[in-house]
Protein backbone atom coordinates (compact mmCIF):
# COMPACT_ATOMS: atom_id res chain seq x y z
CA UNK A 1 0.00 0.00 0.00
CA UNK A 2 1.70 3.50 -0.89
CA UNK A 3 2.35 5.91 1.94
CA UNK A 4 0.36 8.42 3.13
CA UNK A 5 1.92 11.74 3.29
CA UNK A 6 -1.10 13.32 4.59
CA UNK A 7 -0.70 11.07 7.61
CA UNK A 8 2.96 11.56 8.01
CA UNK A 9 2.61 15.39 7.50
CA UNK A 10 -0.13 15.06 10.93
CA UNK A 11 1.88 12.80 12.53
CA UNK A 12 5.06 15.47 12.32
CA UNK A 13 2.45 17.99 12.96
CA UNK A 14 1.27 16.98 16.54
CA UNK A 15 5.25 16.80 17.24
CA UNK A 16 5.73 20.47 19.15
CA UNK A 17 8.99 20.83 17.57
CA UNK A 18 9.44 24.58 17.86
CA UNK A 19 12.94 25.66 16.81
CA UNK A 20 15.68 24.50 18.22
CA UNK A 21 13.44 21.56 19.89
CA UNK A 22 13.40 18.13 18.28
CA UNK A 23 9.90 17.39 19.65
CA UNK A 24 9.98 14.12 18.36
CA UNK A 25 9.56 14.65 14.68
CA UNK A 26 13.25 13.46 13.94
CA UNK A 27 12.53 10.59 15.74
CA UNK A 28 9.64 9.82 13.94
CA UNK A 29 10.88 10.14 10.64
CA UNK A 30 14.01 8.02 11.64
CA UNK A 31 11.53 5.08 12.52
CA UNK A 32 9.03 5.47 9.25
CA UNK A 33 12.65 5.41 7.04
CA UNK A 34 14.68 2.82 9.19
CA UNK A 35 11.42 0.70 8.77
CA UNK A 36 11.79 1.07 4.84
CA UNK A 37 15.49 0.06 4.89
CA UNK A 38 17.07 3.57 5.03
CA UNK A 39 20.56 4.03 7.20
CA UNK A 40 18.80 6.69 10.04
CA UNK A 41 21.77 8.49 11.52
CA UNK A 42 21.97 11.58 13.94
CA UNK A 43 24.29 14.27 13.26
CA UNK A 44 23.62 16.83 16.09
CA UNK A 45 25.83 19.87 16.67
CA UNK A 46 25.23 22.70 19.37
CA UNK A 47 22.07 21.29 20.90
CA UNK A 48 20.35 21.23 17.85
CA UNK A 49 18.72 18.03 16.15
CA UNK A 50 19.94 16.81 12.80
CA UNK A 51 19.09 13.73 11.15
CA UNK A 52 21.02 11.82 7.72
CA UNK A 53 19.21 9.00 6.38
CA UNK A 54 20.21 6.99 3.64
CA UNK A 55 18.91 4.32 1.19
CA UNK A 56 21.62 2.77 -0.96
CA UNK A 57 25.35 2.61 -1.01
CA UNK A 58 27.73 5.39 0.00
CA UNK A 59 29.39 4.97 -3.26
CA UNK A 60 26.31 4.66 -5.71
CA UNK A 61 26.72 6.29 -9.18
CA UNK A 62 23.69 8.29 -8.61
CA UNK A 63 22.83 9.94 -4.86
CA UNK A 64 19.87 11.79 -4.85
CA UNK A 65 19.00 14.18 -1.42
CA UNK A 66 16.49 16.06 -0.49
CA UNK A 67 17.27 19.00 2.41
CA UNK A 68 14.35 20.21 4.62
CA UNK A 69 13.63 21.09 8.08
CA UNK A 70 10.78 19.61 10.95
CA UNK A 71 11.32 22.89 12.92
CA UNK A 72 8.60 25.21 13.28
CA UNK A 73 8.15 28.83 14.47
CA UNK A 74 6.49 29.65 17.76
CA UNK A 75 2.72 29.77 17.54
CA UNK A 76 2.02 33.09 19.23
CA UNK A 77 -1.24 33.49 21.53
CA UNK A 78 -2.79 29.98 21.10
CA UNK A 79 -5.60 31.49 21.82
CA UNK A 80 -6.09 33.03 18.74
CA UNK A 81 -5.70 29.93 16.70
CA UNK A 82 -9.64 28.16 15.94
CA UNK A 83 -7.76 24.82 16.31
CA UNK A 84 -4.72 23.32 18.30
CA UNK A 85 -1.81 24.92 16.87
CA UNK A 86 -0.17 21.00 17.31
CA UNK A 87 -3.39 18.90 16.58
CA UNK A 88 -3.45 18.41 12.84
CA UNK A 89 -6.92 19.06 12.57
CA UNK A 90 -8.38 18.22 9.28
CA UNK A 91 -11.16 20.51 8.16
CA UNK A 92 -12.32 21.96 4.84
CA UNK A 93 -10.10 19.67 2.74
CA UNK A 94 -7.26 20.80 4.12
CA UNK A 95 -4.44 19.82 7.09
CA UNK A 96 -3.92 21.96 9.92
CA UNK A 97 -1.26 22.88 12.39
CA UNK A 98 2.20 24.39 12.79
CA UNK A 99 4.09 23.59 10.47
CA UNK A 100 1.73 22.64 7.97
CA UNK A 101 3.08 24.43 5.05
CA UNK A 102 6.49 24.72 6.65
CA UNK A 103 7.38 22.38 5.93
CA UNK A 104 6.90 19.55 7.85
CA UNK A 105 4.32 18.77 4.50
CA UNK A 106 7.39 19.05 2.56
CA UNK A 107 9.42 16.73 4.22
CA UNK A 108 6.06 13.87 4.62
CA UNK A 109 5.65 14.19 1.19
CA UNK A 110 9.19 13.62 -0.60
CA UNK A 111 9.92 10.40 2.85
CA UNK A 112 6.37 9.08 1.15
CA UNK A 113 7.57 8.85 -1.83
CA UNK A 114 11.32 7.78 -1.29
CA UNK A 115 9.78 4.96 0.77
CA UNK A 116 7.41 3.88 -1.86
CA UNK A 117 10.28 3.76 -4.64
CA UNK A 118 12.84 1.96 -2.77
CA UNK A 119 9.96 -0.70 -1.68
CA UNK A 120 8.35 -0.81 -4.83
CA UNK A 121 10.79 -0.24 -7.69
CA UNK A 122 14.45 0.30 -5.93
CA UNK A 123 17.21 2.09 -8.46
CA UNK A 124 20.05 0.23 -9.51
CA UNK A 125 23.45 1.71 -8.77
CA UNK A 126 21.38 4.39 -7.18
CA UNK A 127 21.25 5.81 -3.58
CA UNK A 128 17.84 8.37 -1.99
CA UNK A 129 19.30 10.62 0.99
CA UNK A 130 17.57 12.73 3.04
CA UNK A 131 18.96 15.40 5.29
CA UNK A 132 16.74 16.30 7.56
CA UNK A 133 17.43 19.66 10.11
CA UNK A 134 15.77 20.87 13.36
CA UNK A 135 17.23 24.43 12.85
CA UNK A 136 16.12 26.04 10.26
CA UNK A 137 14.06 28.19 11.53
CA UNK A 138 16.40 29.42 14.29
CA UNK A 139 19.93 31.12 13.94
CA UNK A 140 21.14 27.81 11.24
CA UNK A 141 24.41 27.67 12.25
CA UNK A 142 24.20 23.88 13.57
CA UNK A 143 21.16 22.96 11.39
CA UNK A 144 22.04 22.08 7.74
CA UNK A 145 25.63 23.40 7.35
CA UNK A 146 26.51 20.95 10.56
CA UNK A 147 24.79 18.30 8.41
CA UNK A 148 27.08 19.19 5.61
CA UNK A 149 30.05 18.97 7.92
CA UNK A 150 29.20 15.92 9.18
CA UNK A 151 28.75 14.06 5.80
CA UNK A 152 32.11 15.55 4.67
CA UNK A 153 33.79 14.02 7.85
CA UNK A 154 31.44 10.28 7.02
CA UNK A 155 32.47 10.65 3.46
CA UNK A 156 28.98 10.81 2.70
CA UNK A 157 27.57 13.27 -0.56
CA UNK A 158 24.55 13.77 -2.52
CA UNK A 159 25.15 14.41 -6.13
CA UNK A 160 22.22 16.52 -6.64
CA UNK A 161 19.77 18.04 -3.88
CA UNK A 162 16.28 19.26 -4.14
CA UNK A 163 15.46 21.31 -1.23
CA UNK A 164 11.74 21.47 -0.22
CA UNK A 165 10.93 24.52 0.90
CA UNK A 166 7.53 25.76 -0.25
CA UNK A 167 8.37 28.09 -3.67
CA UNK A 168 4.90 28.01 -5.84
CA UNK A 169 3.17 31.53 -5.10
CA UNK A 170 -0.18 31.33 -6.82
CA UNK A 171 -0.50 27.86 -7.59
CA UNK A 172 1.36 24.18 -6.59
CA UNK A 173 3.93 24.43 -9.57
CA UNK A 174 4.00 27.75 -10.99
CA UNK A 175 7.75 28.22 -9.66
CA UNK A 176 10.74 26.94 -9.17
CA UNK A 177 13.99 28.19 -7.44
CA UNK A 178 17.30 28.06 -8.65
CA UNK A 179 19.02 30.31 -7.04
CA UNK A 180 18.56 33.20 -4.28
CA UNK A 181 19.50 36.78 -3.52
CA UNK A 182 22.36 37.19 -0.74
CA UNK A 183 21.48 38.77 2.93
CA UNK A 184 23.74 41.29 4.70
CA UNK A 185 22.91 43.58 7.50
CA UNK A 186 24.86 46.02 8.54
CA UNK A 187 24.84 47.91 12.21
CA UNK A 188 26.07 51.51 12.03
CA UNK A 189 26.80 53.52 15.58
CA UNK A 190 27.63 57.44 15.12
CA UNK A 191 28.99 59.35 17.89
CA UNK A 192 29.29 62.45 18.64
CA UNK A 193 29.20 64.93 21.49
CA UNK A 194 26.14 65.32 24.13
CA UNK A 195 25.28 68.65 24.77
CA UNK A 196 22.83 71.05 25.61
CA UNK A 197 19.99 71.69 22.50
CA UNK A 198 20.27 75.70 23.01
CA UNK A 199 23.72 75.86 22.49
CA UNK A 200 24.74 73.46 19.68
CA UNK A 201 28.05 74.98 18.82
CA UNK A 202 29.29 73.04 22.23
CA UNK A 203 28.02 69.58 20.85
CA UNK A 204 28.93 67.35 17.83
CA UNK A 205 25.11 66.23 16.76
CA UNK A 206 25.26 62.75 15.61
CA UNK A 207 22.00 62.57 14.01
CA UNK A 208 22.60 65.00 10.86
CA UNK A 209 25.25 62.33 10.11
CA UNK A 210 23.45 59.62 10.44
CA UNK A 211 20.41 60.80 8.42
CA UNK A 212 22.99 61.77 5.90
CA UNK A 213 24.63 58.49 6.00
CA UNK A 214 21.04 56.94 5.47
CA UNK A 215 20.05 58.57 3.16
CA UNK A 216 22.62 57.93 0.84
CA UNK A 217 22.65 54.55 1.27
CA UNK A 218 19.05 53.95 0.61
CA UNK A 219 19.11 56.45 -2.42
CA UNK A 220 21.92 54.99 -4.23
CA UNK A 221 20.81 52.48 -7.13
CA UNK A 222 23.31 49.06 -6.37
CA UNK A 223 22.62 47.40 -10.04
CA UNK A 224 19.80 47.37 -12.81
CA UNK A 225 19.86 43.33 -12.25
CA UNK A 226 20.96 40.40 -13.79
CA UNK A 227 19.77 38.04 -16.19
CA UNK A 228 18.43 35.61 -13.56
CA UNK A 229 17.95 38.61 -10.55
CA UNK A 230 16.23 41.27 -9.77
CA UNK A 231 17.61 44.52 -9.01
CA UNK A 232 19.21 44.24 -5.60
CA UNK A 233 17.96 46.22 -2.87
CA UNK A 234 19.18 48.30 0.50
CA UNK A 235 16.00 48.82 3.37
CA UNK A 236 16.57 51.38 6.47
CA UNK A 237 15.17 48.90 9.07
CA UNK A 238 15.87 50.98 11.69
CA UNK A 239 16.84 54.25 13.61
CA UNK A 240 17.19 54.83 17.08
CA UNK A 241 19.09 57.57 19.84
CA UNK A 242 17.18 56.50 23.02
CA UNK A 243 16.58 60.20 23.95
CA UNK A 244 13.61 61.15 25.76
CA UNK A 245 14.48 64.55 26.30
CA UNK A 246 13.99 67.59 24.11
CA UNK A 247 16.65 69.82 25.39
CA UNK A 248 19.48 67.22 25.00
CA UNK A 249 21.70 66.70 21.62
CA UNK A 250 22.40 62.78 22.42
CA UNK A 251 26.46 61.86 21.96
CA UNK A 252 24.99 58.56 19.57
CA UNK A 253 22.67 57.23 17.10
CA UNK A 254 22.49 53.78 15.85
CA UNK A 255 20.62 52.41 12.44
CA UNK A 256 20.63 49.16 10.64
CA UNK A 257 20.36 48.12 7.24
CA UNK A 258 19.47 45.12 5.14
CA UNK A 259 20.78 44.39 1.60
CA UNK A 260 19.49 42.17 -0.40
CA UNK A 261 21.47 41.59 -3.39
CA UNK A 262 22.53 39.63 -6.61
CA UNK A 263 25.19 37.68 -8.18
CA UNK A 264 26.73 40.94 -9.32
CA UNK A 265 27.65 41.35 -5.48
CA UNK A 266 29.54 39.47 -3.14
CA UNK A 267 29.09 40.37 1.07
CA UNK A 268 33.06 41.60 0.69
CA UNK A 269 32.66 44.33 -1.98
CA UNK A 270 29.33 45.53 -0.47
CA UNK A 271 31.04 45.96 3.19
CA UNK A 272 33.39 47.63 1.29
CA UNK A 273 30.85 50.36 -0.03
CA UNK A 274 29.14 50.58 3.05
CA UNK A 275 32.77 51.05 4.64
CA UNK A 276 33.09 53.96 2.22
CA UNK A 277 30.65 56.03 2.67
CA UNK A 278 30.47 55.43 6.35
CA UNK A 279 34.03 57.45 5.85
CA UNK A 280 33.19 59.94 3.70
CA UNK A 281 29.74 60.87 5.95
CA UNK A 282 32.48 60.88 9.19
CA UNK A 283 34.52 63.29 7.92
CA UNK A 284 32.30 65.56 6.39
CA UNK A 285 30.57 65.80 9.84
CA UNK A 286 33.50 65.04 11.99
CA UNK A 287 31.71 62.19 14.05
CA UNK A 288 32.61 58.58 14.42
CA UNK A 289 31.62 55.71 12.62
CA UNK A 290 31.52 52.27 13.71
CA UNK A 291 29.99 49.38 11.67
CA UNK A 292 29.33 45.87 12.59
CA UNK A 293 27.82 43.34 9.97
CA UNK A 294 26.16 39.92 9.48
CA UNK A 295 26.41 38.19 6.20
CA UNK A 296 23.79 35.61 6.27
CA UNK A 297 24.10 34.06 2.78
CA UNK A 298 25.76 35.11 -0.34
CA UNK A 299 23.83 34.89 -3.84
CA UNK A 300 23.91 31.90 -5.83
CA UNK A 301 22.63 30.61 -9.18
CA UNK A 302 22.13 27.07 -9.75
CA UNK A 303 22.18 28.02 -13.84
CA UNK A 304 19.37 26.35 -15.96
CA UNK A 305 20.37 22.72 -16.90
CA UNK A 306 19.39 18.97 -16.77
CA UNK A 307 18.40 19.37 -12.53
CA UNK A 308 15.56 21.84 -12.92
CA UNK A 309 15.00 20.64 -16.36
CA UNK A 310 14.15 17.36 -14.62
CA UNK A 311 12.10 19.14 -12.07
CA UNK A 312 10.22 21.04 -14.12
CA UNK A 313 9.08 18.26 -16.63
CA UNK A 314 7.95 16.02 -13.21
CA UNK A 315 5.78 19.25 -12.49
CA UNK A 316 4.57 19.85 -15.76
CA UNK A 317 3.43 16.55 -16.13
CA UNK A 318 1.65 16.42 -12.96
CA UNK A 319 0.18 19.84 -12.91
CA UNK A 320 0.20 20.94 -16.91
CA UNK A 321 1.93 23.97 -15.23
CA UNK A 322 5.72 25.38 -17.24
CA UNK A 323 6.94 26.51 -14.19
CA UNK A 324 8.79 30.11 -13.91
CA UNK A 325 12.37 29.58 -12.88
CA UNK A 326 13.14 31.93 -10.10
CA UNK A 327 15.82 33.85 -7.81
CA UNK A 328 13.23 35.83 -5.49
CA UNK A 329 12.30 35.52 -1.96
CA UNK A 330 14.41 35.47 1.10
CA UNK A 331 17.21 32.63 2.40
CA UNK A 332 16.72 29.20 2.93
CA UNK A 333 19.33 26.37 3.21
CA UNK A 334 19.87 26.02 -0.54
CA UNK A 335 22.44 28.47 0.83
CA UNK A 336 24.51 26.11 2.51
CA UNK A 337 23.80 22.79 0.07
CA UNK A 338 24.78 24.91 -3.19
CA UNK A 339 28.37 24.95 -2.03
CA UNK A 340 27.89 20.80 -1.67
CA UNK A 341 26.40 19.65 -4.89
CA UNK A 342 23.48 21.66 -7.19
CA UNK A 343 20.75 22.12 -5.70
CA UNK A 344 16.72 23.50 -7.06
CA UNK A 345 14.08 24.06 -4.34
CA UNK A 346 10.24 22.98 -5.51
CA UNK A 347 7.31 22.64 -2.74
CA UNK A 348 3.82 23.93 -2.06
CA UNK A 349 2.50 26.88 -2.39
CA UNK A 350 3.32 29.50 0.97
CA UNK A 351 -0.22 30.83 1.65
CA UNK A 352 -0.23 30.39 5.62
CA UNK A 353 2.96 29.69 6.74
CA UNK A 354 4.14 31.34 9.77
CA UNK A 355 0.36 32.83 10.26
CA UNK A 356 -1.93 31.78 12.61
CA UNK A 357 -4.15 28.71 11.73
CA UNK A 358 -1.75 27.84 9.45
CA UNK A 359 -2.94 25.03 6.69
CA UNK A 360 -2.20 23.27 4.12
CA UNK A 361 -5.22 21.86 1.56
CA UNK A 362 -4.78 17.99 1.55
CA UNK A 363 -4.87 17.56 -2.35
CA UNK A 364 -1.57 19.74 -2.45
CA UNK A 365 0.31 17.49 -0.34
CA UNK A 366 -1.05 14.47 -2.32
CA UNK A 367 -0.07 15.81 -5.30
CA UNK A 368 3.17 17.45 -4.36
CA UNK A 369 4.31 13.82 -3.25
CA UNK A 370 3.60 12.79 -6.67
CA UNK A 371 5.54 15.21 -8.00
CA UNK A 372 8.44 13.83 -6.09
CA UNK A 373 7.88 10.26 -6.83
CA UNK A 374 7.84 11.17 -10.58
CA UNK A 375 11.07 12.85 -10.00
CA UNK A 376 13.10 10.19 -8.44
CA UNK A 377 11.71 7.81 -10.89
CA UNK A 378 13.14 10.26 -13.53
CA UNK A 379 16.03 10.93 -11.99
CA UNK A 380 17.06 7.05 -11.50
CA UNK A 381 15.60 5.73 -14.88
Amino acid sequence: MPTDPVALTADLIRCPSVTPEEGGALALLSERLSAAGFDCRRADRGGVANLFARWGPKDAARRFGFNGHTDVVPVGDAATWSVPPFGAARRDGALWGRGATDMKSGVAAFAAAAIDLVTETPPEDGAVILAITGDEEGPAVDGTAALLDWMEAQGESMSVCLVGEPTSRERLGDTIKIGRRGSLSAFFTVTGVQGHAAYPHRAVNPLPAMARLMDRLASATLDAGTDHFDPSTLAVVTIDTGNPATNVIPAACRATVNIRFNDRHTGASLIRWLEAEAAEVAQAFGVGVEMETKLSGEAFLTPPGPLSELVAAAVTAETGLAPELSTGGGTSDARFVKDHCPVVEFGLTGRTMHQVDEHVPVAEVEALSRIYARLLRAYFA
